[in-house]
């Protein structure tokens, strides 16, 4: 069975994290990536470390089966290859800097000018049309304008969310946007058409319960750490042979099997003061008190066999070492090899898809795919000597 987005060629314009993951999930789905990068470096993300046997570890996460081109775009001769393989191709995803792409000719209106076939998907910080359009926006920058880390860490100390949920997130959403454009076009059989993805809309959107919540109480949210400021207890205690348990409660039913069956505390259960969430987040310190004394005293593996026993969300606080070694991962086989510019390394299957093609060294590609687009080898070496390839 061939991959839903067999044929599908995708050129990626693309830094850092955010157009790359999207790029990346949809070469995941069986569609055939260009990445176009500058010949004097390439994507800056290729060079934040070189922990992976000389590569960065950002890079190979989200660049595996891709093909890079190095082009020279502010050259003329590189700008115009670059619009050559637009003519052949489906897709563009990109996150250039603010009017980068206007100058390229790769702007929405000089797209269904040139390429009315593309469909094209722009990540940027804060989308056209707002004061802040013309910033830059980092991962960090845009959860912290959009409120995510105050919400995140805990009360006098907020904090970025560890994973970069701005860039990923959007990512995705690219991703999405793709393929909602390919479904379009095949549907309608019209043109590609463009849209814009806006990390700052993401991040809002993401942030929906909380701006929600504040809106219509009035009350600001305060960050929780492990907690949550909706539902108690919910949260990470300490066990008695020096782990951590992490013990979710979403509903009053769940409240009252964790005091009858976990604590061995119907009275609690039967409490009125902690009968309703509500009554719950306002005793939330009293409450985890009683469950961290609890846990306190009892080993990590019966908490776990109790808990689950009584259908109750538990699980053990993991660090990243933890984690490589995970044994449901393990169990699930959901470790595989993926080629790099220094060789083999483990990566992780993708959620979607069971591709782990290479990294690709920088310009690895170029000459083969100018070959197709009809550049002789004569040319391509010059290009190459002059530095435009």
């Amino acid at each position: 069975m061939s991959a839903p987005l067999a044929g599908i060629t995708v050129v990626a314009l693309e830094q850092a994290v955010s157009a790359p993951l999207a790029s990346r999930t949809l070469g995941d789905l069986g569609a055939r990536v260009i990445k176009v990068e500058n010949p004097r470096g390439g994507d800056f993300a290729r060079h934040y470390d070189d922990v992976v046997r000389g590569s960065a570890a950002h890079f190979v996460w989200v660049n595996r089966g891709k093909e890079s081109v190095t082009l020279d775009l502010k050259d003329p001769r590189g700008l115009d290859l670059l619009h050559r393989l637009l003519d052949r191709a489906d897709a563009l995803v990109s996150n250039l800097a603010p009017g980068a792409a206007d100058r390229l000719g790769v702007g929405p209106d000089q797209l269904a000018q040139r390429h009315p076939h593309l469909v094209a998907v722009e990540i940027s910080g804060y989308g056209p049309g707002g004061p802040l359009s013309d910033k830059r926006a980092y991962d960090l920058l845009v959860q912290a304008e959009s409120g995510a880390c105050s919400i995140t860490g805990t009360e006098g100390a907020p904090a970025k969310a560890g994973p970069p949920f701005a860039d990923t997130s959007s990512g995705l959403y690219a991703a999405i946007a793709v393929l909602a454009g390919l479904f379009r076009r095949q549907a309608g059989g019209g043109p590609g058409g463009s849209t814009h993805v806006a990390m700052f809309d993401v991040m809002a959107e993401l942030m929906g319960y909380a701006l929600t919540f504040t809106r219509h109480s009035g009350v600001e949210q305060q960050p929780r750490g492990m907690g949550s400021p909706a539902v108690v207890p919910y949260g990470a205690y300490a066990t008695a042979d020096g782990h951590t348990v992490v013990l979710g409660t979403t509903n009053d039913a769940e409240w009252r099997r964790l005091a009858r069956d976990l604590l061995a505390r119907p009275d609690l259960a039967d409490d009125p003061r902690y009968a309703t969430a509500a009554g719950r987040v306002e005793h939330r310190d009293a409450l985890d008190a009683l469950v961290g004394e609890w846990c306190a005293r009892t080993d990590l593996a019966a908490i776990q066999a109790a808990a689950d026993a009584a259908a109750i969300g538990n699980s053990r606080y993991n660090t990243t070492s933890d984690v490589l070694e995970h044994p449901h991962l393990a169990a699930r086989g959901r470790w595989g090899e993926v080629e790099t510019p220094g060789g083999p390394v483990p990566a992780l299957l993708p959620p979607l898809g069971e591709r782990l093609d290479p990294v690709p060294a920088l310009g690895a590609h170029t000459d083969a795919v100018l070959r197709e687009l009809g550049v002789a080898d004569a040319e391509i070496a010059v290009l190459r000597a002059e530095g435009v390839v």
